[in-house]
């Protein structure tokens, strides 16, 4: 009895150092692209990879998954995806109902605590309040992440839109006004890479997905400085974004007014909403010194 313990207790220990060895010896992705730096392989850690894309796989779609599903959401085997979960379980991560796996609003405090740690937000603050107060629309303030856009702070009037946007909201950058502004505003070096690899994804009928007429648009919002997307996230919410830059020319960002399209016409957001909300930029941007 004792010999079979002490085998299974090898046997999962080989399992375990296979494993490590496994995703320490995996090439790391190259992110040179994106600005990242390219990891050598022996300091890439595939578990913690593999645990990361467990995370990113839960979305505002797809909320709660079997584990099968998890595994087919992100290539791990049924046994690796397993492991992972119950890990995030047991660390206050994930909850687990039946089949399905659920994350808990304890993954909020990964990250969080870099989020609200943007000092610039802390300033913009005062201003994206009185903003949302002039306009009786809602505000935010957001970075872009590769293909997304993070939020990172706002003022929601009392007019609630149907779309959910709290600190650490992702949203695909493509097609959003922020994130027009702020991938039309990238560095000549880096901007033509970054649209030839952005994904197009159709979201409503109006959303724009032909890679020719995105570019041209992404030219006019270059050349303007501002960006007005009409329904093409969702319907019925119509918004206007202009980047924010800090007064030693750093972008920080951009903001962003919302509302729907029922009470807000086009012309109305930019003959009414965007010359305030280019004067709230300025002022941020005055106030920002990074």
């Amino acid at each position: 009895m004792a010999q079979r313990s002490k085998d299974g207790r090898n046997n999962r220990v080989h399992e375990e150092v296979q494993e490590s060895t496994t995703g320490l010896m995996t090439a790391a992705p190259d992110r040179e692209e994106d600005g990242h730096v390219d990891v050598n392989p022996r300091d890439y850690v595939g578990s913690l990879a593999r645990g990361l894309e467990v995370l990113r796989a839960f979305n505002r779609t797809r909320r709660k998954m079997t584990l099968s599903e998890v595994a087919s959401e992100t290539g791990n085997t049924r046994a690796g995806a397993r492991r992972i979960l119950l890990t995030l379980v047991r660390e206050g991560y994930a909850v687990m109902d039946g089949k399905l796996f659920d994350l808990t609003p304890q993954v909020l405090e990964l990250g969080y605590s870099v989020l609200s740690s943007k000092g610039a937000w802390d300033i913009a603050r005062p201003f994206i309040d009185h903003l949302s107060e002039e306009t009786r629309e809602s505000v935010s303030a957001a970075v872009l992440d590769k293909s997304d856009v993070v939020f990172v702070g706002g003022a929601q009037y009392h007019r609630i839109l149907s779309i959910g946007v709290t600190v650490g909201s992702r949203l695909p950058a493509a097609a959003t006004a922020t994130g027009r502004v702020l991938l039309a505003a990238q560095p000549p070096e880096t901007w033509a890479g970054m649209i030839r690899n952005l994904p197009l994804e159709k979201l409503t009928d109006r959303t724009v997905t032909d890679p020719m007429k995105f570019r041209r648009i992404l030219e006019d919002v270059r050349e303007k400085g501002w960006c007005l997307v009409d329904q093409e996230l969702e319907i019925g919410l119509i918004s206007i974004a202009v980047p924010v830059y800090s007064r030693t020319g750093t972008l920080a960002g951009a903001i962003n007014v919302g509302a729907p399209s029922v009470r807000m016409s086009r012309e109305a957001m930019i003959e009414t909403v965007l010359p305030s909300l280019q004067e709230t930029v300025a002022n941020i941007s005055r106030a920002i010194t990074r």
